[in-house]
């Protein structure tokens, strides 16, 4: 089999949290959406931008205490999140700036999410160190899944695998923050716990499968 043979059945890939049959069912969910966007005449990077500036006042929101709504918001902007990419596709594919702005804005939308968790955690408990640490690990994780992920695209290979890509982090994140809201705060402490240690293991498995890809077309090489 040849290296894009192998990258084409992944070697095993290692799968994500949330199944991928899931994933689809909820694409296609998002059909009206996209067609609603096409309606208003909405571009791709427009709904991006939308996305991060509702995740903007989502944080706001969640870091002076207005959880359940901060989490109704984070909600309705992870749905845009998925709406970009599709709409990309609608209208005949996506762009590589298109790609870049979206990726910056999801790292940046992410930061900004943290920040707001971190600032209502300082303002609330009693004692924030661990929950502090653990949304430190949890952020610095989820940027290096990403990183991983982008360095492996530019040497030309795909490592989108793992069991924590960014959407399941950010349903993670949203049940949390939703709990808090309820009142269970021990419910986003857990969930900032769970991401920074499927980031962690998701971050050894892109290392892994990149090792695996570079291995294959290396032996591959020498057998030619």
């Amino acid at each position: 089999m040849s290296a894009s043979g192998q990258q084409a059945g992944d070697l095993r890939r290692p799968g994500s949290v949330v199944p991928q049959r899931v994933k689809q069912s909820l694409r296609a969910i998002l059909n009206p959406v996209v067609r609603l966007a096409m309606a208003l005449h909405l571009t791709p990077n427009g709904v991006t931008v939308i996305g991060l500036g509702l995740t903007i006042v989502a944080s706001v929101l969640v870091g002076t205490g207005w959880l359940l709504v901060g989490a109704a918001l984070l909600a309705v902007g992870s749905v845009l999140d998925a709406v970009d990419g599709a709409l990309a596709r609608a209208q005949g594919g996506g762009t590589p700036f298109g790609g870049f702005f979206d990726s910056t804005l999801d790292r940046s939308g992410e930061a900004i999410l943290y920040i707001g968790i971190g600032a209502w955690l300082l303002r609330t408990q009693a004692d924030p160190i661990l929950p502090v640490i653990l949304l430190m690990v949890a952020l610095a994780g989820s940027f290096l899944v990403s990183y991983a992920h982008a360095r492996a695209q530019g040497i030309g290979l795909a490592a989108d695998v793992g069991l924590a890509p960014r959407t399941e982090r950010l349903v993670l994140v949203i049940v949390g923050v939703a709990l808090a809201g309820l009142g269970w705060t021990a419910g986003l402490i857990g969930a900032l716990a769970i991401i920074a240690a499927l980031t962690i293991v998701t971050v050894v498995q892109r290392i892994r499968h990149v090792w695996n890809l570079t291995q294959a077309a290396a032996s591959e090489s020498k057998e030619n």
